[in-house]
């Protein structure tokens, strides 16, 4: 059988890259472990803040195991920041209006496994690289930038990945392999076709081609059409040949991976935000901190620019660290009139769930929850209340809101905020703190650029741009 770290889609992994690969599979079996022998088994049970999408999360058990739905399909991820995990609800969201239940399946939360040991000993590396690029402007140009943008890029990198995936194999050996698998980052899509899972779907993020995000044996879908030319040629994934390129019926473009609730709600969420135009409210802006943590410095400038806005009645700012509480915990510490005017939601699913359907929301409001679903899904509840969402270029760029472009973290995001600005929901990428405060200014003063992209983001609907999370269900329950 052909190894799929040695041959990629055709192209040959040198001898000495291939030996490269399997010397790092030998490292982490002796840092973490072979768990080739444990026969791991899974139950499900009602995801209490996922529940109105059907998801239901697999958990190790020594007492019996699942029986899955009929109409049941298998979303596997990570969570290594929170785009993963939004990728994951949108998928799920869209199984769901689809008439199938979601199983999900997080490899990075079962800790016995060595699997999780690997996944979140990457993670903690990726976690930390994003802080302090954003810490050490030396670091980010000769090391985070370039890894992100072309590191990732190349097949050889691919080709390491592979081996690692065979250890990540064990953890789901035991679910049954004709059930759909929906993968939403590479290495769950990896282990599901070395695991045998008859059908595999890999979820690509970003919109940067990058050799990373091979799944061989996989169906691979991409959100834009730039994305699907890249991929599909292997572009730039080698820089001494040309690569064969993927063969047909294993890439497609889908379109942006949204949730059924925010497609479905396009035109009311952007009547309503012209309404407010349209009545001088106070523009609401919503700015999300991701889940490495990063930018802090730049979120406490957008706040502290913003809070005598609020004060006058002429900005509505919700700020959701995720289950970073510590962040505004220090953001606090540096713009003490920002924390004296906040309203703190903590650790209150249903509360914070509430006041995103009232109406009386003006003001600052912040939020903040340890557990990390409704730390990612309050996000998709906020953004139907918002006019402006303030995100850099990462996973967020594809969802139908007016969207404020800030400086990237990693390379890989550049083009996020391309396809945002040439969809027309949202801006350009600033690079500069003072071009991010004009443009809040501008969102302010002038409704010229929300009237735009509110008519940009119902165009987009209209031609099924948002339309990615059906079609890649879609692809995975077809026979």
């Amino acid at each position: 059988m052909e190894d799929k770290a040695k041959i990629i889609f055709g192209n040959e992994i040198s001898d000495k890259d291939f030996r490269k690969a399997c010397k790092k599979k030998a490292k982490f079996i002796k840092k973490f472990g072979d768990d080739s022998s444990v026969e791991y088994r899974f139950n499900d049970q009602e995801n209490e803040v996922l529940s109105p999408i059907g998801v239901r999360n697999l958990i190790l058990t020594d007492d019996g195991e699942t029986e899955f739905d009929e109409k049941g399909i298998i979303v596997g991820n990570i969570r290594m920041g929170y785009g993963h995990y939004r990728i994951s609800m949108a998928i799920a969201s869209a199984a769901h209006a689809l008439g199938y239940v979601p199983y999900w399946l997080d490899m990075n939360s079962y800790p016995e496994s060595t699997a999780t040991k690997l996944i979140s000993y990457q993670n903690d590396l990726y976690s930390m690289g994003s802080r302090l690029s954003q810490k050490i402007s030396l670091f980010n140009k000769l090391v985070w930038e370039p890894l992100n943008s072309e590191g990732f890029r190349k097949l050889t990198y691919n080709s390491a990945d592979q081996k690692n995936a065979e250890l990540m194999v064990p953890l789901i050996n035991g679910l049954p392999k004709d059930i759909p698998f929906i993968a939403t980052h590479v290495w769950p899509a990896q282990a599901a076709v070395h695991a045998g899972f008859s059908r595999v779907v890999n979820v690509i993020p970003d919109n940067w081609p990058m050799a990373l995000h091979l799944a061989e044996g996989s169906i691979h879908t991409v959100q834009t059409p730039s994305s699907f030319v890249g991929y599909k040629n292997l572009r730039g994934m080698d820089k001494k040949r040309i690569l064969k390129p993927m063969p047909k019926g294993s890439l497609f473009y889908v379109g942006h991976y949204v949730d059924h609730e925010l497609v479905d709600n396009i035109e009311d969420d952007c009547m309503e935000r012209l309404a407010r135009l349209k009545n001088g409210e106070p523009r609401r802006f919503l700015l999300s901190i991701g889940g490495a943590g990063a930018q802090q410095k730049l979120f406490e400038e957008i706040i502290r620019h913003l809070v005598p806005e609020i004060k006058k009645g002429k900005a509505t700012l919700f700020v959701n660290v995720g289950d970073h509480g510590d962040v505004w915990e220090s953001i606090a510490s540096h713009i003490p009139e920002a924390d004296e005017c906040a309203v703190r939601h903590t650790d209150d699913w249903n509360e914070a769930k509430e006041f995103t359907e009232g109406t009386d929301i003006d003001g600052l409001h912040v939020f903040s929850n340890k557990n990390i679903f409704p730390a990612v899904y309050l996000t998709n509840l906020l953004m139907r209340k918002s006019d402006v969402l303030i995100t850099k270029p990462s996973e967020l760029s594809f969802y139908p809101i007016p969207k404020i472009m800030i400086h990237r973290v990693g390379g890989h995001e550049a083009w996020g905020a391309v396809r945002a600005a040439e969809t027309g929901d949202g801006t350009y990428e600033l690079d500069k703190t003072d071009e991010v405060v004009a443009m809040i200014d501008r969102f302010i003063s002038d409704g010229e650029l929300l009237l735009s992209m509110c008519s940009n983001i119902k165009k987009a609907k209209d031609s099924g741009i948002y339309n990615g999370a059906y079609e890649a269900v879609n692809l995975a329950v077809q026979k």
